[in-house]
C-alpha cells in the first residue's frame, strides 16, 4: 500500500526544487498534494495515485495564505500533511546586511512558516504530521549568510516548541536540514563554490532533491508515527562526523 493513501497534503513552496521533489514524491506514494509558489505558470502534474494541484500563493502575504486554507477548507475539508518550505537566501556580510535584507529573509523563512502552520491547525487533526525544511546552515556559521542561518536556526527552533505544543492534539512536528543540495538555486553559483562545498561533505558529492524529499516523506508518514521534535539532517555527513 502507498505510505500516503487517501492523505491531503499541502506543501508551501512545493512547485521546484526540494520542494517540487517532496510534492512528487508524495503524490506517488498516493497523496493528493496542493503545492503553492508564488510564481505563476505552474503545470498540473499526475503521479502514481495521487494527484499535485498547483496553487499560486505568495506564502509571505497573509491574505494569500488564508485563501489557499479556504480553498482547502472548501475542497477536502482538511489538512493531513502540511509541509513548510517556503524560503530564500542572499548573501550579506555583517558590515553590509540592509534592513530590506533582514525583513525579506525573516519575513518569507520565519513570519510566513509561522502563520502557514497557525492557519493550517483549523484543519488539522489527530495523526497529522507539520514538517518543515530547515537546513544545515542553523549550526554553522557560514561566512555572509548570518541571516540566512539565523532564520534556520528560528526554523529548528519552532519543530521543538510546536511540537511540545501540538502533541496533547495527535499533531507531531519535525524538520528536515539539507545540506547542500543540487538544486537550481546551486545551479546559479560559481564552480568553485561547488566544489568547496563538495569539499566539506563526507559522502564526496551534493545531495538531490529526491533524497530530502525522502526524509520528508518518512516524516509525513505514519513510520514515524514515534517521532516529533526531531531534526533529520540530510547532508552527507557535513554536520554529522
Amino acid at each position: 500500500m502507498s505510505k500516503l493513501a487517501n492523505k491531503i497534503a499541502l506543501v508551501i513552496g512545493g512547485a521546484g526544487g526540494i520542494g517540487g521533489a517532496i510534492s512528487q514524491r508524495f503524490a506517488v506514494e498516493g497523496a493528493r498534494v496542493y503545492a503553492t509558489s508564488r510564481k505563476a505558470g505552474m503545470d498540473v502534474a499526475s503521479a502514481g495515485a495521487g494527484m499535485i494541484v498547483p496553487v499560486r500563493a505568495d506564502a509571505g502575504i497573509l491574505t494569500e495564505l488564508e485563501q489557499v486554507f479556504e480553498l482547502l477548507r472548501t475542497e477536502q475539508g482538511r489538512i493531513d500533511i502540511l509541509v513548510l518550505n517556503a524560503g530564500i537566501s542572499e548573501f550579506a556580510m555583517l558590515g553590509d546586511i540592509s534592513e530590506d535584507l533582514f525583513d525579506r529573509i525573516f519575513g518569507l523563512n520565519v513570519r510566513s512558516l509561522l502563520f502557514a502552520a497557525q492557519g493550517a491547525l483549523k484543519l488539522m487533526r489527530p495523526g497529522g504530521s507539520i514538517v518543515l525544511i530547515g537546513s544545515i546552515a542553523d549550526v554553522i556559521g557560514t561566512k555572509g549568510y548570518g541571516v540566512y542561518s539565523a532564520s534556520k536556526a528560528a526554523v529548528r527552533s519552532f519543530t521543538r516548541t510546536w511540537a511540545n505544543e501540538l502533541a496533547p492534539k495527535g499533531i507531531r512536528v519535525n524538520v528536515v536540514s539539507p545540506g547542500p543540495t543540487d538544486t537550481a538555486m546551486m545551479a546559479d553559483t560559481t564552480e568553485e563554490v561547488r566544489q568547496a562545498l563538495t569539499r566539506m561533505i563526507p559522502l564526496g558529492r551534493l545531495g538531490r532533491p529526491e533524497e530530502v524529499a525522502a526524509a520528508a516523506l518518512f516524516l509525513a508518514s505514519d513510520e514515524s508515527s514515534f517521532t516529533t521534535g526531531a531534526e533529520v539532517c540530510v547532508d552527507g555527513g557535513a554536520t554529522q562526523v
